[in-house]
């Protein structure tokens, strides 16, 4: 009895170690997978709410992308130069939709591979982050309501006593002090804020760069682009736009060999027709 038994035993014991020997397989394969998957996507960070740079819609018309975890899609200038960087990576394109202010930490955290989300590689961005080439350069401008007394404006200085503002954390909010006797105002979220608050009038205007002024004059009928004759005093790398890389990452080579091969003309068509496809401003 004692020997069949221990035999019993054995064999129990032999059939519970092969088990878990394969059990601790298949979870090393599937704990695998996802850093497989993850080596073949280039995941992407923007707002998704910086029209014609970036934007927000509901299905996939004009080449919108599906924005990963929802039901939305995104389309925009940024969104092409995505699809395109992500075709000579040889990777497959996620969107990863994130609040202005959320951008660099998720990139310094690994949760995105890059921000392309029309951010200015500025000096101070520069210390916790690297940049690509620029893939877009464009001016300052003043986004007012069409009629008012700072539609014919040519200088910064018309805007003395306006109330101006500008997004949260963009050298854009910075510049605002260059205008004697403006009455600058807290700064906002986002771009669909700032339109809603000049449309109510609580603001007499906001900076923004030519391509957002254009976007914005286009969607609403009531609103108006200011472009200066006498302008803020910027930097190169204020009113131009890059991909915002990790510390040291390997794909700043690769991404600027590709934006390199998009010539200036093609980056003009592109934003010409992100223009004419953004969705209406709500």
């Amino acid at each position: 009895m004692k020997r069949k038994f221990t035999l019993l035993l054995a064999l129990s014991l032999a059939m519970l170690i092969l088990v878990t020997g394969c059990g601790s397989k298949e979870s090393a394969e599937k704990s695998n997978e996802p850093a497989e998957k993850q080596k073949d996507t280039f995941k992407v960070g923007m707002e998704c709410g910086y029209a014609p740079f970036n934007w927000t819609q509901m299905d996939d018309s004009n080449g919108a992308v599906k924005i990963d975890g929802t039901a939305e899609y995104a389309g925009g200038y940024d969104v092409e130069i995505a699809k395109r960087l992500a075709e000579g990576l040889g990777k497959e394109l996620v969107i990863v939709k994130t609040e202005w202010d959320g951008l660099v930490p998720a990139l310094t955290s690994g949760k995105i591979d890059a921000i392309i989300a029309g951010m200015s590689p500025t000096a101070e961005r520069k210390q916790t982050i690297d940049f690509s080439d620029n893939y877009y350069k464009s001016d300052l401008v003043m986004v007012v309501k069409k009629g008012s007394k700072y539609e014919n404006a040519t200088s910064i200085h018309d805007f003395k006593g306006a109330k101006v503002t500008a997004q949260l954390n963009t050298f854009h909010y910075s510049v605002i002090k260059q205008i004697d006797g403006v009455l600058q105002q807290p700064a906002m979220d986002n771009f669909p804020a700032m339109r809603v608050a000049l449309e109510s009038g609580v603001i007499d205007g906001y900076v923004s760069e030519r391509p957002e002024g254009v976007s914005a004059s286009a969607a609403n009928p009531n609103f108006a682009m200011v472009e200066f004759e006498e302008g803020f005093t910027t930097t190169d790398d204020d009113t131009a736009i890059a991909v915002g890389l990790a510390k040291g990452s390997e794909l700043t080579e690769q991404i600027n060999k590709i934006l390199a091969g998009i010539s200036e003309d093609e980056r003009k068509a592109i934003m010409d027709t992100a223009i004419k496809n953004q969705p209406a401003a709500k």
